[in-house]
């Protein structure tokens, strides 16, 4: 009797888990990865500043779905087989530690992807799975319970199971609509926001702590917060990659035009900032204004807001007036700037869309529409926030459809 055969089509980081999931379970399946590239594991590469921000120490499944704009309702029985607490027992098993930073990112302690990459090399050579790079697929049609797969070079290749792995491509995409799926039209999640305004202008690098933001467009209003980065071309930070995550899909609609109301003092009511300014008349009032910034609001961010409303940089307190109070207060708690397009967010590349998620069984990741079909990763309509839990999402899809094609044999 030959061996049970499995094609995975991408070599990223949900497709090379699938392959390993498969044969640390089942050493005798034949399994074969297909690499559209000369290298497998490019996301991986790159992520993170090339860091990879393997996963996030947030280890509460009810606490771990709300991280995913799409698809967390979904992973919830996937997380209970395979969460953050497992990839990072997988690794660590393997010899390599995790660590953990203050926002809960986990990177290797080496904080080099290359790491990470070399362990999955290391693996797939000891459980001998077979690799094909710069392979890419023509077509995948099946006949008699039997999968064929064409390369662009007339190969080939006879399967019992394929897995879909191919991230955003639209070849993947194509592939599963051929088996009867529906497609949910991919859009660019995890951006940044261009904003043309004077008040940050010139501020590249300033950061805020923590911040409240809003977001209106299309009629829909989105909220969070987390620290705001000014950049040459807007806002970022992951209070801003947060709410790209949440409203992909309107700000797509809207060609990226929305309103954003920013709370730069969230820790502090409008009564802590004008008693603030009544203590300094009464205390200091020779005192300049642009020399004295409240609470955590950085430096240049407060004379940037002060010149925005005209005021003098010779005012002192005493000279300070009411309404001078409210204007500035309104700059620290209500600040409206108008986004104008998005940003590039060059350590995590997400889409929101790909194959829907009501033709997946998440039992097993096994295709609704035809046997023996499984997929993982961003081909599905699922994607998370920035922070590693894309790649979350990667190993426990992976896992659990590298697992369940053993019930196939």
């Amino acid at each position: 009797m030959s061996a049970f055969r499995v094609g995975i089509i991408g070599g990223g980081a949900s497709g090379v888990f699938a392959a390993l999931s498969v044969k640390e379970q089942n050493r005798h399946i034949q399994c074969t990865i297909f690499e559209s590239a000369s290298e497998l594991l490019d996301k991986v590469k790159i992520s993170g500043g090339g860091r990879c921000n393997v996963t996030h120490n947030c280890f509460e499944v009810r606490e771990l779905i709300q991280k995913y704009p799409r698809g967390g309702k979904e992973l919830q029985s996937l997380f209970y087989r395979f969460q953050p607490e497992d990839i990072i027992d997988w690794f660590e098993s393997r010899g390599v530690e995790l660590k953990a930073e203050d926002d809960g990112r986990m990177f290797p302690v080496t904080d080099s992807s290359q790491t990470i990459i070399d362990c999955f090399l290391d693996e797939l050579q000891k459980n001998q799975v077979e690799i094909k790079y710069n392979s890419r697929i023509a077509s995948i049609s099946k006949s008699d319970s039997k999968f064929k797969i064409l390369d662009l070079h007339d190969n080939e290749y006879e399967f019992d199971a394929v897995v879909l792995a191919t991230g955003s491509s639209k070849y993947g995409l194509q592939f599963a609509e051929s088996f009867g799926h529906t497609i949910i039209k991919p859009v660019p999640s995890l951006f940044t926001f261009k904003i043309n305004d004077t008040r940050i202008k010139d501020l590249s690098g300033v950061s805020v702590s923590y911040v409240e933001t809003r977001l209106e467009v299309g009629g829909e209003k989105f909220k969070e917060q987390g620290p705001l980065l000014i950049t040459h071309w807007g806002l970022s930070g992951p209070a801003i990659l947060k709410l790209s995550a949440f409203a992909a899909r309107e700000l797509h609609e809207s060609r990226y035009k929305a309103e954003l109301i920013i709370n730069l003092l969230p820790g502090y009511s409008e009564d802590d900032i004008s008693t603030f300014f009544q203590k300094q008349k009464a205390e200091s009032p020779k005192k300049i204004v642009y020399n004295l910034h409240p609470h955590d609001i950085p430096k240049r961010l407060w004379h940037s807001l002060l010149q925005y409303l005209a005021i003098n940089e010779t005012l002192t307190f005493n000279q300070i007036s009411a309404k001078m109070i409210q204007q500035i207060m309104q700059q620290l708690h209500n600040a409206r700037f108008t986004v104008g397009g998005k940003g590039v967010f060059k350590e995590e590349f997400v889409t929101a869309g790909g194959i829907s998620l009501k033709e997946i069984d998440f039992k097993t990741m096994q295709s609704k529409q035809c046997a023996n079909l499984y997929f993982c990763g961003e081909i599905l309509d699922i994607d998370g926030i920035t922070g590693g839990f894309n790649f979350q999402n990667a190993w426990s899809t992976g896992y659990v459809a590298g697992c369940s094609i053993l019930k196939s044999d």
